[in-house]
């Protein structure tokens, strides 16, 4: 968890220093710092009025999100109880929510040729991914055998999964694990709580790797976000300048990883193979219109590459920026618009 907070350092100042002036007369600025979802929720808020508890109440509208629906290790969560339903004849209920966000999942699965894909959760257990960033593992970790890897993948595809008259029908042993997207999910849950509150003027809002604007600034000054250089995270390899309601989410192999016998293990997961993804590329950032989108392609498109991730990203309508093993950044037509590297990181594209 050290390591993962580190990481987002660098962006968390990005995003509440660049160009973040104190609010005026009737403005105020709000700034919490919280653990929801596993990872760190940073919130700076601009609201009317003062006694309003939103930071607060983000923070229980996402706990709520993970706890009833997304989680797939709390028992009270229907991921959860889909989960153990897998193999039943009868398949299991499933909520008019999840059912539109699992065949959201499904239809980036066919788009990404399958580099996207929710059912790995055997596979993630076999990593321990959870286990990297919460310390379970007390830094004691060695990668599963090929044999162990290849008996899970039997049970993945997202393509093995069928809904059907507001049920869901799960092979036996397969596995739900949302954490590809589940943050863009709770993003997307941000904005309708965000355009619901007048008193809310402005906000910027950071779930781990996934980012919201929403609004304005007092100063009508534009929102600055910044992208962490996967070589040296306390650095930014450039900022996004973005107005009003945008989602930016990023994937790296400097997020969370383990290490065994001087070897690196990401815990970006290949469904081809089971293993880390190899794809030529340290980190991928998507800009779109929609959290959902914005997180499941990031790490489509991690997967995939520069070339492939390109074209899925343009067939999606998002913009999106790579940077690749050797350091050298490319982008999307449309990202060049928004995208300002920093002054010692001007290669590439």
């Amino acid at each position: 968890m050290k390591r993962f907070f580190a990481v987002w350092a660098v962006a968390v100042l990005m995003l509440f220093c660049c160009g973040c002036a104190a609010g005026g007369p009737q403005s105020f600025k709000v700034q919490n710092v919280d653990t929801v979802m596993g990872t760190v929720l940073q919130q700076t808020l601009y609201i009317s009025d003062r006694e309003t508890p939103a930071d607060q109440e983000i923070a229980l509208l996402l706990r709520k999100l993970e706890e009833e629906r997304l989680s797939r290790r709390l028992e009270t969560s229907e991921v959860s109880r889909l989960n153990q339903a897998a193999g039943e004849d009868s398949g299991s209920a499933v909520s008019d929510f999840l059912e539109e966000v699992l065949k959201g999942c499904l239809e980036i699965w066919q788009k990404s040729g399958g580099a996207f894909d929710i059912t790995l959760g055997a596979v993630v257990s076999l990593w321990d991914i959870d286990g990297w960033a919460s310390g379970e593992n007390q830094g004691v970790f060695a990668p599963p055998r090929d044999e162990q890897l290849r008996k899970a993948l039997e049970s993945c595809g997202c393509g093995r999964m069928k809904i059907e008259g507001g049920r869901l029908y799960l092979p036996e042993g397969m596995e739900l694990d949302l954490g590809a997207v589940g943050k863009g999910i709770a993003l997307d849950q941000l904005l309708v709580y965000l355009r619901e509150k007048n008193e809310i003027t402005g906000a910027v809002i950071s779930l781990g790797g996934s980012i919201l604007t929403y609004g304005q600034k007092p100063d009508g000054e534009s929102w600055s976000v910044g992208i962490a250089d996967p070589e040296d995270t306390a650095s930014i390899i450039g900022t996004l300048t973005l107005e009003g309601e945008w989602f930016v989410s990023t994937s790296g192999d400097y997020e969370r990883y383990a290490e065994a016998d001087g070897i690196r293990y990401h815990h970006i997961i290949d469904p081809a193979t089971g293993y880390p993804a190899d794809s030529g590329v340290r980190g991928v950032t998507i800009l779109a219109k929609e959290g959902f989108l914005s997180d499941a392609l990031s790490t489509a498109c991690f997967i995939l590459g520069e070339e492939k991730g390109m074209e899925l990203a343009a067939g999606c309508g998002v913009e999106v920026l790579f940077v690749g093993k050797d350091g050298r950044i490319t982008m999307s037509e449309g990202m060049k618009a928004y995208f300002t590297a920093a002054a010692d990181h001007s290669r590439g594209e």
